[in-house]
């Protein structure tokens, strides 16, 4: 089943590898259409220019060798003839004009000698008639001019190109000079229409060929102009992907060679400055860890000798005098806060440094949240809307951490008094953490998880540390979980934690990965 579907998407996803270099947008097409509309344009222009050149080369030389030799058998042949030939005489010399080199039909007009109009052909042609000549050329042929220095002679050799049925024709006439026959001429230029039909077609295949040749021109240069760009976006996106050891092989001196030098470069001096920020960051959280090792044994010290004060405090006609109670209280109290910090930071080093680990275990949610509340002393400001035995498999103590940061902000920013609701929702668990305070500021909202962060600037100093929200998001990263802050419609904040049913589902790898995404 799987290696039709593995076909089937490698097949889809060369399909889309094709399509995404042949739409418009791509640099390869539009260079193949650029260099196409150039070479077509430059074949279609010489094309033109070629075909109508020759076209009127071959037009002229045949034109003028059949009027040569019409007007050299006018001269020879019907200047022969008597002034009022008779129609034999005619015919005769029409068949004899006829008979040159170019082979045309001929039609002789002329007046008998009793002034009827007579008529020779040659018979080629369908028999070449009187009909057959346009009546623009007969008006001009038989027009006589006045001879002077500018016009020596007063009939001159007309001739006009018709078409007839699709096949062209060279129409000729003159009058013999001193008057007498008129004679016109017909010759059919359908050799030299097929010669130009060849030739248009052979430029028209010179042209396609022109065109494609400059579309795999184009497709080479495209090749080796964008093979560089795609080895530049390549390596971009691994850099993008974190291998910062990414480097581009460099060859030449042009443009993209210093494209590429330029890219190296900044590689190397992004891969040099992340690893002298990593190695600051390492010494900076070795150096809270360390801080923080150090500090736990002085604060042993102190805890206890701050318990034994606090016992003196309470305990009936104790020996601490009134004026020093208040110091007494102080310290303990400022003692226990410097405890809960150590603690704090030596867990947020402890996910920065990737080492937090996850100790499951089956919970039954309605009775953890009871046990997170009583152990604190919650129970009458906090409600409880949890169903027994909705059970999932996390960690109790980071789930007790998450509840008692969300539960204790709740409390001390809030207002009473705050509920919390549990409910399933596909494969995970929602929990939901509401007070009845004045919500939170639109522009503390995305900065609520942040460490240290203080919403007001004016009271940088309170009893919290700053990191509980923070370690709180860290412990729900961990489990594959996330927390949302948002204000509800009704008044107060509303904190909903989301956790996976079973957390033993993430691999070693995805909680490590957890475990230090919250980092800010």
């Amino acid at each position: 089943m799987t290696r039709p579907h593995g076909g089937f998407r490698g097949w889809s996803a060369a399909r889309k590898g094709v399509w995404s270099r042949l739409r418009f947008t791509s640099l390869r097409l539009r260079l193949v259409v650029v260099f196409g509309l150039v070479a077509l344009t430059a074949a279609v222009s010489a094309s033109g220019i070629a075909y109508w050149l020759n076209r009127e080369a071959v037009l002229t030389r045949a034109q003028d060798a059949v009027l040569r030799d019409f007007q050299q058998e006018m001269q020879n042949r019907a200047g022969a003839l008597p002034v009022q030939p008779s129609q034999d005489q005619l015919q005769r010399t029409a068949g004899q004009m006829a008979g040159s080199s170019q082979r045309f039909s001929v039609l002789l007009v002329a007046e008998d000698t009793d002034g009827r109009t007579v008529y020779g052909t040659s018979g080629a042609l369908n028999g070449f008639s009187l009909r057959d000549v346009p009546e623009s050329l007969r008006a001009a042929v038989d027009k006589r001019h006045t001879v002077g220095s500018g016009d020596k002679h007063a009939y001159h050799l007309y001739w006009q190109r018709v078409v007839e049925h699709g096949t062209p024709y060279l129409v000729a006439g003159a009058k013999v000079i001193g008057g007498g026959t008129t004679g016109y001429m017909l010759k059919s230029l359908e050799p030299e229409a097929k010669d130009l039909n060849s030739l248009a077609w052979s430029l028209g295949i010179a042209t396609g060929l022109a065109l494609i040749g400059s579309a795999l021109l184009a497709q080479a240069a495209a090749t080796t102009v964008l093979k560089p760009v795609h080895r530049l976006g390549v390596a971009a996106r691994r850099l993008g992907e974190g291998r910062l050891d990414t480097r581009l092989r460099v060859s030449g001196t042009d443009e993209l060679a210093d494209l590429s030098r330029t890219f190296n470069n900044a590689a190397e001096a992004l891969e040099k400055r992340v690893a002298d920020m990593a190695a600051r960051d390492e010494a900076s959280r070795r150096f809270v860890a360390d801080m923080s090792h150090e500090l736990r044994t002085p604060l042993t010290a102190i805890t206890a000798v701050t318990e034994v004060l606090e016992e003196e405090l309470e305990s009936e006609g104790g020996g601490i005098d009134p004026m020093v109670e208040p110091a007494v209280r102080l310290v303990v109290s400022e003692t226990r806060r410097l405890n809960d910090l150590v603690e704090n930071l030596m867990e947020v080093t402890r996910f920065d440094a990737g080492t937090a680990r996850l100790v499951l275990d089956d919970v039954d949610l309605a009775d953890q949240i009871t046990a997170c509340i009583d152990a604190r002393a919650w129970l009458d400001a906090v409600d409880l809307d949890a169903a027994r035995g909705l059970h999932a498999r996390l960690d109790p103590r980071r789930l007790d951490v998450i509840l008692a940061n969300l539960i204790g902000n709740a409390l001390k920013h809030g207002g009473s008094p705050v509920r919390v609701s549990v409910r399933e929702a596909a494969d995970e668990i929602v929990i939901e953490v509401r007070d009845h305070g004045p919500g939170i500021p639109e522009d503390v909202l995305p900065h609520v998880f942040d460490r240290f962060y203080k919403a007001s600037a004016s009271r940088p100093r309170s009893e919290g540390s700053g990191l509980g929200l923070s370690i709180a998001l860290e412990n729900a990263h961990i489990h594959g979980g996330e927390i949302t802050a948002a204000n509800s419609p009704d008044g107060g904040a509303v904190f909903t934690l989301r956790l996976p049913r079973d957390a033993s589902s993430l691999t070693q790898e995805t909680a490590e990965g957890a475990g230090t995404k919250g980092g800010a």
